[in-house]
């Protein structure tokens, strides 16, 4: 994973600080361990309680079910905005960032009571949320514009979740410092802890966007201060609302080198190449937020074009190197081992019965082939003003918010679950297909938007049909959106009984005992590892689905074009 090596340093101290995973060989700090725990389980709540708001959305979207009664359609669609985009997002990367910061390094965690203190905010200020929108008494969605007023308790929650997360991210760069200053490693750090760092100074931006706007907004809402401009509340808050999602992304790639090292061995074929990608995200990814102002009058011309075209092509960049070196670096791994057969033989050895090891092949093709595509095309300016507000905007980041960094972090607890809690994994057949059944119900979700959401249904609307204006193929669309989240929820049910149960009943790893194999590639016949010259033949099965890519990237774009034509006919 990386050109560093681990120093025999490490964690200085009494062995009760720390124990030695007996598969990995890595040393894990207890601090760093209780609170990966306390941030993952409860990421994983917010995410049960954001997948039953969503499936009680589905089922209202749906037509021909319209479950919900409009004022509790808002109500759940903003407690499902936020306990998906921000809580279990945020509570995961915050888990995330301390493995990083201390397992990969050998170190031990800056501070416990920092993070005491991080966790404590964290969950008062989502448990307000949660209780203020059930309540009814913040019917305001995810973006929450004013004018538009929830209560003082609503922005409070919120500001506390931004803030212990920010001190979070503290702990996390001044663990980095404590391993750099006791040399616990030799070398750059690992490629999943730069990602990790790169996620970090990303959540940074994002974070003090969400303390500008919502601050002044919770003091209008106490009656303190006067209202703060809607215009700059929304230019503002959509530096919280899609960076936020920047961070995810991030993340999201350093699991997919992570995961892709544990199942099969791979190493970036060019490491400096996969951190400069990481620095264009630093650069230029905060930029991405302009898509969802393309339409806003109040941000001039020659800002969208800057950064609808070169901004956030430089992103594009980033994301493509990544979605190359990853699949690039595993098929290498493959050939090393000697699954040489055709272009494709490494693909079909892969050890498909690893879940995290899926999970990742899918949150890759979902991301990349769905969420990639779409994303760039509603960036452009003129193609974004037909697009906009029309469900091809959630078609678009279901498949990746969802269907990439969820689907991945899914994969990443089948590893750190038993790494943390020292229990195996049950229902391993279960676990098995659980990414299979919610990659594909999530496609069905993006698909079914995305299509309707170009025949004009509207998002954010509870009824689309006060006048009959749609025809029958919107509403079988909205139906392929319906089957696919009742499939990609019951998939979210089925990895919250496994990690649960997994955690109170899973068989318990002894001391000195391995955890059990998910499954990782084996080599063949007499092939050794680092026996492959890197030669363009030896990513040759990369090569043809980077091809594939860019020709659906093609045929989707221009088709975008041919729609806006027809939107807009010359003359």
């Amino acid at each position: 994973m990386s050109s560093s090596s681990t120093s025999s340093a490490g964690l200085t101290g009494s062995d009760s600080e720390s124990r030695s995973c007996h598969t990995t060989g890595l040393n894990v700090c207890l601090t760093a361990q209780r609170f990966i725990k306390l941030n993952a389980v409860a990421a994983v709540v917010f995410l049960l309680l954001g997948g039953v708001a969503a499936i009680l959305l589905a089922l209202t979207r749906w037509q021909a079910i319209h479950l919900l009664p409009v004022d509790w359609f808002y109500r759940i669609l903003t407690f499902h905005g936020l306990n998906m985009l921000i809580f279990w997002i945020l509570f995961f990367e915050v888990a995330i960032l301390y493995f990083a910061s201390t397992t990969p390094l050998n170190s031990k965690l800056f501070s416990r009571k920092v993070a005491w203190v991080s966790f404590g905010m964290m969950l008062v200020g989502a448990i307000m949320v949660n209780v203020v929108i059930l309540q009814g008494k913040a019917d305001v969605m995810l973006t929450s514009y004013l004018p538009l007023l929830a209560h003082p308790a609503f922005y409070l929650g919120i500001i506390l979740v931004a803030v212990g997360t920010l001190v979070a991210v503290f702990n996390f760069f001044a663990t980095l410092y404590i391993a750099k200053r006791d040399k616990t490693y030799e070398g750059s750090v690992p490629l999943v802890t730069f990602g990790a760092t790169a996620a970090a100074i990303i959540a940074v931006v994002t974070l003090l966007h969400g303390a500008i706007v919502m601050i002044p907004t919770f003091t209008y809402s106490l009656g303190w201060t006067a209202e703060p401009d809607p215009m700059w509340y929304r230019m503002i808050w959509w530096g919280l609302g899609h960076q936020s999602q920047q961070v995810n992304v991030t993340a999201m790639v350093a699991v997919w080198y992570l995961i892709g090292h544990l199942a099969t061995g791979a190493r970036p074929v060019n490491e400096t190449v996969c951190r400069g990608a990481f620095v264009l995200y630093i650069l230029f990814i905060n930029l991405a937020s302009a898509h969802h102002l393309l339409v806003d009058p109040g941000v001039g011309s020659a800002w969208k074009i800057w950064n609808t075209s070169y901004a956030m092509y430089l992103a594009v960049l980033a994301s493509m190197i990544h979605a190359f070196t990853v699949p690039a670096s595993v098929e290498v791994a493959m050939r090393e081992k000697g699954h040489n057969k055709g272009i494709f033989g490494w693909v079909t050895a892969l050890p498909w019965r690893n879940p995290a090891l899926s999970a990742v092949v899918l949150s890759l093709l979902i991301f990349g082939f769905v969420g990639g595509i779409t994303g760039v095309t509603l960036g452009t300016q003129q193609i974004n003003i037909i697009a906009h507000n029309t469900l091809r905007i959630p078609g678009h980041f279901h498949a990746t918010v969802v269907g990439g960094t969820t689907l991945a972090f899914m994969g990443l607890a089948y590893y750190v679950i038993p790494l943390m809690f020292k229990r195996n994994f049950i229902g391993r057949k279960w676990a098995m297909i659980q990414p299979w059944l919610f990659g594909g119900g999530i496609l069905l979700v993006s698909i079914g938007k995305s299509f309707a959401g170009s025949m004009g249904v509207a998002r954010r609307t509870w009824d689309i049909e006060p006048a009959g204006i749609y025809g029958s193929a919107a509403h079988m669309f909205l139906g392929v959106m319906g089957i696919g989240a009742i499939i990609a929820v019951a998939s979210l049910f089925i990895f919250v009984g496994l990690c649960v149960g997994t955690i109170l009943f899973g068989k318990r790893i002894k001391e000195g005992e391995a955890m059990a194999d998910w499954g990782t590639a084996q080599p063949v016949g007499d092939a050794k590892e680092g026996s492959l010259e890197h030669d363009h033949w030896s990513m040759k099965g990369t090569i043809v689905l980077t091809a594939v890519f860019l020709l659906c990237f093609a045929v989707y774009y221009f088709a975008n074009w041919k729609a806006l034509a027809d939107v807009w006919p010359v003359r």
